[in-house]
């Protein structure tokens, strides 16, 4: 089964402007269609013996239905029906990567990018932030995700402002919060 008729089996909460769920939608038809709708983006920390403070990037598998092979936040996705923001954030965190932790809801921004296939995300994103232990054992998915690597914030924030096609149009407006909001 290929990653477009995967995703198409997938319901997500449409919201308004507020973030108020006023229906669902079939994952894919939601992004054909640009509805808006509520998502996440989670953002792993760990400290390193030198006091440094690192995130957790993956690249996109080059399949994925848009965005393919960018590089972007530890994870993100889209809470299930009944499922809390939270709740889906540590699921796929899991699934992903294999990494079991809390995560803190650290807020939520708009944006709305559209994509040469002509998908879209039109999203509500809440920024979920965890921290881990610097000898972390990560299992991607070779299926979600084609790479990762460990940064630092100041890099990440020079390589973002050097290269910005090689990342996903929300990494910029999540990182600002989970950077500046996250203790």
């Amino acid at each position: 089964m290929t990653a477009t008729k995967r995703i198409a089996f997938e319901q997500i909460i449409l919201v308004d402007e507020h973030n108020r769920e006023i229906g669902q939608a079939e994952k894919l038809a939601a992004h054909q269609q640009n509805l808006l709708h509520r998502a996440f983006s989670v953002f792993i920390f760990r400290e390193t013996p030198s006091a440094t403070r690192e995130l957790l990037l993956q690249q996109r598998a080059l399949h994925k239905y848009h965005s393919g092979g960018l590089w972007t936040n530890t994870c993100c996705s889209h809470p299930r029906p009944d499922e809390t923001v939270i709740a889906a954030g540590e699921r796929r965190l899991k699934e992903e990567l294999g990494i079991s932790t809390s995560l803190n809801d650290l807020g939520w921004f708009h944006y709305n990018a559209h994509f040469s296939n002509g998908l879209s995300e039109n999203e509500i994103d809440h920024v979920l932030v965890g921290r881990v232990p610097a000898d972390i054992e990560v299992n991607p998915d070779p299926e979600e995700i084609h790479a990762y690597r460990w940064i630092a914030v100041d890099e990440l924030e020079k390589e973002l402002a050097e290269y910005p096609e090689r990342f996903t149009p929300w990494l910029k407006n999540a990182l600002h919060i989970a950077v500046y909001t996250h203790p």
